[in-house]
């Protein structure tokens, strides 16, 4: 049975991934093990409440358990997964391909509309910058293929780095031809290079991921400025005006001081990758919520990604669609 199969009732015994394991304690002092367990399908939040330290010790993020346990739905706080037994999980009980989480579009078909898009770039500064970074021979294309794009909020799987600045990059070229003013290329790079900083702020550990030591003390948007500013260094005659507002894009994308921005968007291109960054990330929100919405529930419990609860139709657009 899949995450996204399960109802309120169901027993469980199978193999799943820990994507996140926590020691909490309960209001009389005792320890508890928190976990995010999950498929291909989703995730699911689950809480192993008995012989918590044995179980400690075999659910470490990244690998693959065998858990038996008992899911119920709760109307306010959602479903969550009671686990009575937990033991390391045996090859011959899974198929990794099966757990593990990953975008709807095939990681060349993405290589392929990325080196199409950045071709587009007229500038040859900019086009040097994106092919010292993103390019097939760069030193750092393998890493930017394979980075995920977040710890748990948005394509939160291997490829979701270059799915998420994808996309962005593509909905950035496409609304600037919308609104007057806008420097096509340099909002284009903008939006490729924008999240760079992941590269280094998050790190697999098996399949699971987690804040590297400089994503904890730097932030993803410093090391985000400080490789593409060292490239651009690197480059001989590269404009400082043209630096100055692809750096600005990169350190403004979040849109704000609270949200961990050192300056807000103060040009229409940095403006522009701000929303259309902050359009994907909900957006990729969404298509988590389904992933670990129950089989036939419509709505979900309050996410903070979003700031609410999701609705889904049923069925389907797609379905509906095609029938």
């Amino acid at each position: 049975m899949h995450v996204r199969e399960l109802q309120d009732g169901c027993q469980i015994a199978a193999a799943l991934l820990v994507r996140s394991a926590e020691v909490r304690r309960r209001r009389e002092g005792d320890e508890y093990l928190k976990l995010m367990l999950g498929d291909r399908t989703g995730g699911v939040p689950a809480v192993v409440l008995d012989q918590v330290a044995p179980a400690r010790q075999v659910c470490s993020p990244g690998e693959v358990v065998h858990v038996v346990g008992s899911f119920s739905v709760h109307p306010r706080y959602g479903g969550r997964l009671v686990v009575e037994a937990v033991r390391p999980a045996h090859a011959g009980e899974y198929a990794r391909e099966d757990l593990i989480d990953g975008p709807a579009r095939p990681a060349a078909q993405m290589e392929a509309d990325l080196r199409e898009l950045v071709a587009t770039v007229q500038d040859p500064h900019l086009r040097r910058l994106l092919g010292s970074i993103v390019g097939e021979d760069s030193p750092t294309w393998s890493r930017f293929r394979e980075a995920p794009a977040a710890k748990h909020y948005h394509q939160a799987y291997r490829h979701g780095l270059l799915e998420h600045s994808l996309t962005v990059a593509q909905a950035v070229s496409t609304t600037s031809a919308t609104f007057p003013g806008i420097d096509r290329d340099v909002a284009v790079t903008g939006a490729v290079l924008h999240d760079i900083g992941k590269l280094d702020a998050y790190e697999f550990t098996g399949h699971a991921i987690e804040m590297s030591d400089q994503g904890r003390l730097y932030g993803e948007i410093p090391l985000g400025y400080y490789r593409v500013r060292t490239v651009i260094e690197s480059l001989d005659g590269f404009p400082a005006d043209t630096a100055q507002a692809v750096l600005h894009i990169i350190l403004s994308h979040h849109g704000s001081l609270e949200h961990g921005s050192p300056v807000i968007p103060c040009t229409r291109e940095a403006t522009l990758v701000h929303m259309i960054d902050n359009l994907g990330g909900r957006l990729g929100s969404f298509d988590r919520i389904q992933k670990a919405l129950p089989a036939g529930e419509q709505w979900s419990t309050f996410d903070k990604g979003i700031g609410g609860g999701a609705y889904f139709a049923t069925p389907p657009i797609e379905q509906r669609r095609a029938a």
